[in-house]
Order: C-alpha cells, then sequence, then structure tokens
C-alpha cells in the first residue's frame, strides 16, 4: 500500500494584515486555502491508496466558514478520486471539553461514504483497515496519559500497522512549541511493533526514529521556521520507501545577514533593497526576512520606511530582524561563545501565536522592557561577583 502523509495545514490561520482585494479576505488565510486544495490536486495525481493526515487539519477548534468550504471541497475531490482520508484531531483543532462539538463532526455529517472519510477526535481512539493494512489512529489527547492508554488498547495485526498520532516526539523536547495541549510522545508509543509512524504536530520535516516521520506544516506558519523544510512524505508500507514531495506553500525567503557596523540609515535601506532586489521575482506574495546585524538603535529608528513601502506592498510579509550593536538583550555565554538573542528568541515566539495587531505590539513590546530590565540586572549581578 502508498500512502501520503500531511499534517499541520492549519486552515483558517491569518497574519500580516493583508488583504486579497478580489475577495476582501485576509490574503494569508486565502494563500493557505488555495494552496491546500493545489496541493489536495497534485497529491490525487500521485494516486496513493490513501492520503493520511496527522493533526490539525484547522487552526481553531471552531473553523471559519471558508476554513470548512475548502475542507468539504478537498473530501469531494478525493472522494471522486477514490482516494479515502484518514486524519486525528490537532491540538489546534481538538474539542477542549466534552461540551464542545468537535469541527471533524461537520465532515463526518457531509454525506460521505463510511469508506470515503475516517476520522478520530473526542479523545477516542480508533483502528481502521484498509486492505492488509490497520491505521491505529490516536488523535490528541486532553491530558497526556491519554495516549498510553490508547497504546495499551492497541491490537496489532498480523499485516501491516501504522499509527497516526498528535504530539512531540521526546526526543524533540527542546523544541517545544509551547501551544495549549501540547503533549510529549514518549518512547513506548514511538514502538519499532508499527511499520510506520505518522506524526505531527512539529513543523518541520524530521526523521525522529527508524519508522517515524514528522511530514512537517504544508506552510510556513512563523519565521522561525524559516529553516524547515516544508511538504509532504510519500510512504510506500511495502518496502518502507519514503520519498519528500513538495507541495504548493507560500514561500519563505531569507534575504541574508547585512553587516550595519559603521552604515547609515539610509545605508541600511540601500542595502535592504539591494537585498531584495538580488531575490528577483521570487519575493511576490512572499514572506521575507533580513537580518540587520549590529544596527544601533538610533540608526534602526531613522531608517526610511516609506523606501521600503514598494517592496513590502509585493510581498506578503517583509521582517526586519534586528541584532542591535547596543542591545542588552545580546547575552553571550561565556562556555562557548554563542550568541544568543533572548528578546528576538521572544518576538519570534510572539511572532507563531499570531495576536491581533494591537495585542502583538503591546505583548512585543512589554516583553521587551521587562526581559531587558531582567538582563541587565544579571549582568549587574556577573560584574559585582567579578
Amino acid at each position: 500500500m502508498e500512502i501520503v502523509h500531511v499534517a499541520d495545514t492549519h486552515l483558517g490561520l491569518s497574519a500580516f494584515n493583508r488583504v486579497d482585494p478580489e475577495t476582501g479576505m485576509n490574503l494569508r488565510e486565502q494563500l493557505i486555502y488555495d494552496n491546500f486544495l493545489a496541493a489536495i490536486d497534485q497529491i490525487i495525481g500521485m494516486r496513493p491508496d490513501a492520503l493520511v493526515h496527522a493533526g490539525d487539519l484547522f487552526h481553531q477548534v471552531k473553523p471559519k466558514t471558508r476554513a470548512y468550504t475548502t475542507a468539504l471541497d478537498a473530501l469531494c475531490r478525493l472522494q471522486d478520486a477514490g482516494i479515502p482520508m484518514l486524519v486525528v484531531a490537532g491540538n489546534h483543532s481538538m474539542a477542549k471539553t466534552r461540551y464542545t462539538a468537535s469541527p471533524f463532526e461537520v465532515l463526518e455529517r457531509g454525506g460521505y461514504r463510511a469508506d470515503d472519510l475516517y476520522v478520530a477526535h473526542h479523545n477516542r481512539y480508533r483502528q481502521v483497515e484498509l486492505d492488509d493494512t490497520v491505521f491505529h489512529l490516536i488523535p490528541n489527547m486532553l491530558r497526556p496519559e491519554g495516549y498510553r492508554a490508547a497504546f495499551d488498547g492497541i491490537e496489532f495485526s498480523p499485516g501491516t500497522n501504522v499509527l497516526v498520532t498528535h504530539g512531540l516526539a521526546s526526543n524533540l523536547r527542546e523544541k517545544r512549541l509551547h501551544t495549549v495541549a501540547e503533549h510529549e510522545l514518549d518512547a513506548t508509543i514511538i514502538s519499532d511493533r508499527f511499520d510506520y509512524i505518522a506524526l505531527g504536530h512539529f513543523h518541520g520535516q524530521v526523521q525522529v526514529a527508524d519508522n517515524a516521520w514528522y511530514s512537517g506544516s504544508l506552510e510556513y506558519c512563523n519565521y522561525g521556521e524559516i529553516g524547515d523544510t516544508k511538504g509532504g512524505l510519500a510512504v510506500d508500507l511495502s518496502n518502507g520507501e519514503i520519498a519528500r514531495i513538495d507541495l504548493p506553500h507560500t514561500p519563505m525567503i531569507n534575504l541574508g545577514r547585512i553587516n550595519c557596523d559603521g552604515l547609515s540609515a539610509r545605508e541600511v535601506v540601500d542595502a535592504i533593497l539591494t537585498a531584495i532586489d538580488d531575490a528577483g521575482g521570487a519575493t511576490f506574495q512572499a514572506i521575507c526576512q533580513v537580518t540587520l546585524d549590529g544596527i544601533r538603535r538610533e540608526t534602526q529608528r531613522a531608517l526610511d520606511q516609506k523606501a521600503l513601502l514598494g517592496a513590502r506592498n509585493r510581498m506578503l510579509d517583509l521582517k526586519l530582524r534586528v541584532i542591535a550593536l547596543d542591545d542588552a538583550a545580546q547575552v553571550f555565554r561565556e562556555d562557548s561563545l554563542a550568541g544568543l538573542d533572548y528578546v528576538a528568541e521572544f518576538e519570534r515566539f510572539v511572532d507563531g501565536e499570531h495576536l491581533a495587531p494591537g495585542d502583538e505590539e503591546y505583548v512585543k513590546r512589554t516583553g521587551t522592557r521587562i526581559l531587558r530590565s531582567v538582563i541587565e540586572c544579571h549582568r549587574e549581578g556577573e560584574s559585582a561577583s567579578e
């Protein structure tokens, strides 16, 4: 049997305050819908025996109407092609209480044949048999012990066994996304008794065991993912071969690092524009980042934002990542001399929370002020002890 493994499509995610002039919808949200349906069409063209989605189909437990209609459109296309879809609830789209309806109840009542859509949600393990393969579906659980209880109840088939679940593998614990109901999957669950383990939650495409993979998210969801591989995985369960699939998504482009030491504000802007020009047409409706290394705060404040407006309008977003020369947040560890920019790390975390624009600005401003105060106190303490 050949399957395609995807995860973390986050239908309904919006960001960047850009509007699609044709639909009036948030442009980021619109592109995610368009790319998702294009990815479904590409997968259909591959003719797999099944499509496995390892969680976070939706970005919210109460999805937007367009998120629902996009998912239903995709399911109709898969049904017409005779490709069943198996999906588990992820932490973003799981019902947190018994009184909250699961968004997957809408999909299950959409008139699909029983052999077209298989969903595991509401903290319930589900077993699905397709030909000689048994899929063990464990959704994101309300409590960590729910995974172990579901695993202990599994009856393994003498044929092929595939686990589909959503959570953070224990060997990736330092990669926590710090989201609600993010649970760790211990080594017992990542068992070699499964022929393949399809994982969701971590947004990078990575292998965590001989038989276990994260497919990664289809889209870049925050700037902390700029180095991640996006797409899906084609898995041949008969021989264990796994191939990466490049699926449609909005690109995130690293425009490089500019050494700002000694540059005027005008020269910094010129360097930014040169980096954008060098990238050419690839920046159109792309998410772009340029790092300003060693820039002074007064130089940063003097940057002519209007001069960047034309370039910004061609992009989906342009982030100026600042490593300030006179920033107390740039702390160096004595043992390795490896710089850790705590403020930049905090800002990346806030970017990933997708707050309302006013809230995001307030949280960044307040959090940065507190961080710098703590860092200064720490430095003063170190100086006093020398």
